[in-house]
């Protein structure tokens, strides 16, 4: 198994700056990771970098708490897609998602995959706020809105990613379907298990130190 290549090299912090984001896609490129996760205003910068090297770049949508209006998700998809982003991971409404309203939900993940045609869209459901039956109902309404993978978490609120979730959202997916375990991924024991329980890409900013883990094991 190459680690590398199930992830996702991330650094979403408020205070990135330029350089941060330039050893980012530097270490991505060393590496070989499937990707780097930027936010929106640094997706032209990432994308020069990246350019020929097979690391792609994703962008957070809606990011962290998902509450943007549909026509900003969409708005912001699209125009991430055309900086040169290939992934999207936006984050679910969760305020309707525990308000009952589904279809609200799944008009607006529909919304985002209907505006990147050509970018894989991963959907952020937060795990760390939701009960069983709102993790398993929100993974119904992603799959059916068109979506491509399923995220645990943004980092950036009460908890990140357990083994307990991966395996409950891939129990209810299925294979074939995409599995994102983010948020608290720190060495690699805990990627290890994100992955054996069932996810096929990993969200996080310790990468390098994982990977050279990883080679010594």
């Amino acid at each position: 198994m190459d680690l590398a290549h199930f992830i996702d090299h991330t650094n979403l912090n408020p205070d990135a700056r330029e350089y941060d984001i330039r050893k980012l896609c530097s270490e991505a490129v060393d590496w070989g990771f499937a990707s780097v996760c930027v936010n929106p205003c640094y997706v032209s910068l990432a994308a020069k970098l990246l350019a020929g090297s097979g690391a792609r770049v994703c962008c957070v949508v809606g990011f962290p708490l998902g509450s943007s209006t549909t026509e900003c998700k969409a708005f912001e998809s699209r125009l991430a897609m055309q900086n040169g982003a290939m992934e999207i991971d936006m984050v679910i409404n969760l305020s309707w998602l525990k308000d009952g309203l589904y279809d609200n939900v799944k008009g607006d993940i529909a919304a985002v995959v209907g505006s990147v045609p050509d970018c894989k869209v991963k959907v952020i459901i937060e795990t760390c706020l939701l009960n069983e039956h709102e993790k398993l109902k929100a993974c119904g309404l992603i799959k059916e809105a068109g979506a491509h993978f399923v995220k645990t978490s943004t980092g950036f609120s009460a908890g990140g990613a357990t083994v307990e979730d991966v395996t409950l959202i891939r129990a209810a997916v299925g294979y074939g379907f995409g599995v994102k375990a983010s948020g608290g991924i720190r060495d690699y024991d805990a990627a290890n298990a994100m992955i054996r329980a069932g996810a096929d890409r990993l969200g996080t900013s310790r990468s390098v130190s994982i990977c050279k883990d990883a080679k010594c094991i």
